[in-house]
């Protein structure tokens, strides 16, 4: 059982060790199963690797984790059901968050332009003012 065990992960012969790193522990709440240290979590891989030996595919072996540990091993929430929310939450706060700084940037450059047009003609008065301090 041991020898299995003892292959590196960068074996390019099987699925087994990269899905270890990719499926989460029943047993470490919040690990993935390759860090998971508990004796438990041991068993599992094990097992995981008597079944690539056995010429089981990945889906397959999945599949039956997942009908035997609930959606606890997956490392992402399906997306349906209640576990869309975990995708369209996120979503809609990104793209409102956009239109509030776009509607913001926008009001802002508005405000900021000059105006258009001549504004009206400027007073002979002022228009002496400027002409005698620009020759000074």
């Amino acid at each position: 059982m041991a020898a299995p065990a003892a292959r590196s992960a960068d074996d390019p012969g099987g699925w087994a060790y990269e899905y270890f790193g990719e499926v989460m522990s029943p047993f470490c709440p919040g690990r993935t199963l390759d860090s998971c240290p508990s004796s438990q979590a041991d068993s599992l891989k094990m097992w995981i690797l008597v079944q690539e030996a056995a010429g089981r595919s990945r889906e397959d072996v999945h599949a039956e984790l997942v009908e035997r540990y609930g959606d606890v091993i997956l490392s992402a929430p399906r997306a349906e059901g209640f576990g869309a929310a975990a995708y369209a939450i996120p979503a809609t706060i990104f793209i409102a968050g956009g239109l509030f700084v776009g509607i913001y940037l926008y009001r802002q450059t508005k405000a900021a332009a000059p105006p258009t047009g001549s504004g009206g003609p400027i007073d002979p008065e002022i228009e002496r003012i400027i002409d005698k301090e620009m020759k000074r």
